[in-house]
């Protein structure tokens, strides 16, 4: 079974659904009436950030054992996140409130979500792999203006392909996709070892 991770988050913590991203205009699509900035601009953002941190085998290790009282938005957005943090609040426009429990809260979700969906014994690829395949979903959602991508220094998330929907982009993003396939850094020393 496949789950929509962004849209599985945002119903489960009772979020307005989310609009994507016009690849033309670089904004909201439909009316532009988004009826909550903060949700438009925190959960594609957040997944997009896990999404990043997932695929260092560091990330992926601590992603699954994580707690959900962890301060998950330091770790995902590491040196970044006060920036990261300040761009969302400026983005939903709230300037007398704290984002960062809101934005822990959707971070802890998507872990509980993604742990429900992987099997018990799921290791580093799998939690790599569950992520990849969430990758081109997610950044349909993602503002431009966030600058995501300069700052989890990774341009490809700000690409405007990523927002395009249609066979030929969907064809593309699958091309794409299979050969980023994500590997394990045991994978990498074993191949190493094979070419000594």
């Amino acid at each position: 079974m496949s789950v929509n991770l962004l849209e599985t988050v945002q119903k489960n913590l009772g979020y307005p659904p989310l609009k994507k991203i016009d690849p033309n205009t670089h904004e909201v699509k439909g009316d532009g009436n988004t009826a909550d900035k903060f949700s438009q601009a925190a959960i594609p953002a957040v997944l997009t950030a896990l999404y990043r941190y997932v695929q260092s085998d560091e990330g992926a290790t601590e992603f699954l054992r994580g707690d959900y009282s962890s301060n998950w938005v330091s770790k995902i957005f590491d040196s970044h996140s006060l920036e990261a943090v300040q761009t969302i609040s400026e983005y939903a426009r709230q300037c007398n409130e704290d984002p960062v429990d809101k934005m822990n809260a959707i971070a802890n979700e998507a872990v509980k979500v993604v742990k429900e969906n992987l099997s018990v014994n799921a290791g580093i690829k799998e939690a790599k792999v569950f992520f990849s395949n969430q990758r081109n979903n997610i950044l349909l959602y993602l503002p431009p203006a966030l600058n995501m991508g300069e700052l989890l220094n990774d341009d490809t998330l700000d690409d405007n392909t990523n927002k395009m929907e249609g066979p030929i982009s969907s064809l593309m993003k699958n091309i794409g996709s299979a050969f980023s396939n994500p590997v394990t850094g045991e994978e990498i020393k074993s191949q190493e070892e094979k070419i000594k």
